[in-house]
């Protein structure tokens, strides 16, 4: 894969962190992140980070930022619509951070296709440990952003990535991958970027048994 351009689908969080940073491990070139909002456009989908948060991790990764705003009902005519894009930009591959759900790598894979785009997935079928222990080692630094309090604590919110808390989790039988939607985070610093990310955690809300760290960009 070397030399290939890529865009890269973008949640903010560890995996599409680790899927990018491969990627440009094996050689490929960064043309684009992206990155699907909700409706409003002012905060991400299932990581319900805000706009400008985003657009500070792009600015660090030193590559355009592109988003996409829809519902569930309209997410994939808008999946399609940003690889179209690429697609006309002269970018080939999309590289995604899936890792072992059958489904969601079927249904990229067919929905690139559409558009001429092919999919890449660093990640896929390696043991889930393994890629968070890779992930810290490379000197990441993430935190926890959304749990689903139907699947582990709510006081899980707000702590940062590291092996002991994949320990805690794993004792508690909770995924510390999150490939179920247990949780999601966001990554603030690491290999990949050029400077730290600087974000303050002011608080947290529930919805729908979900609890939402209220992530803020720091403004110098």
């Amino acid at each position: 894969m070397k030399n290939k351009e890529f865009v890269a689908s973008w949640s903010g969080g560890k995996d599409s962190a680790m899927a990018y940073y491969r990627a440009i491990q094996s050689g490929m070139i960064p043309k684009r992140i992206w990155t699907m909002f909700e409706e409003d456009e002012e905060r991400s989908k299932s990581h319900a980070l805000p706009i400008e948060v985003v657009e500070a991790q792009a600015n660090s990764l030193g590559i355009p930022f592109m988003i996409r705003g829809s519902n569930w009902n309209s997410y994939e005519s808008e999946f399609l619509d940003a690889m179209k894009e690429c697609k006309e930009a002269g970018i080939d591959y999309g590289v995604f951070g899936d890792i072992d759900l059958v489904d969601h790598l079927e249904w990229v894979q067919k929905t690139c296709t559409k558009v001429g785009l092919e999919a890449v997935h660093p990640l896929w079928l390696e043991p889930r440990r393994k890629i968070l222990e890779e992930f810290v080692a490379a000197g990441f630094v993430a935190y926890i952003v959304v749990v689903n309090t139907k699947m582990m604590p709510a006081h899980f919110i707000g702590r940062a990535f590291t092996i002991e808390l994949m320990d805690e989790l794993e004792k508690l039988g909770i995924d510390a991958c999150g490939e179920s939607g247990e949780f999601h985070t966001v990554v603030v610093d690491g290999p990949i970027f050029s400077e730290r990310v600087p974000l303050v955690f002011s608080g947290e809300h529930e919805r729908d048994g979900y609890v939402f760290l209220d992530v803020e960009l720091v403004v110098e």
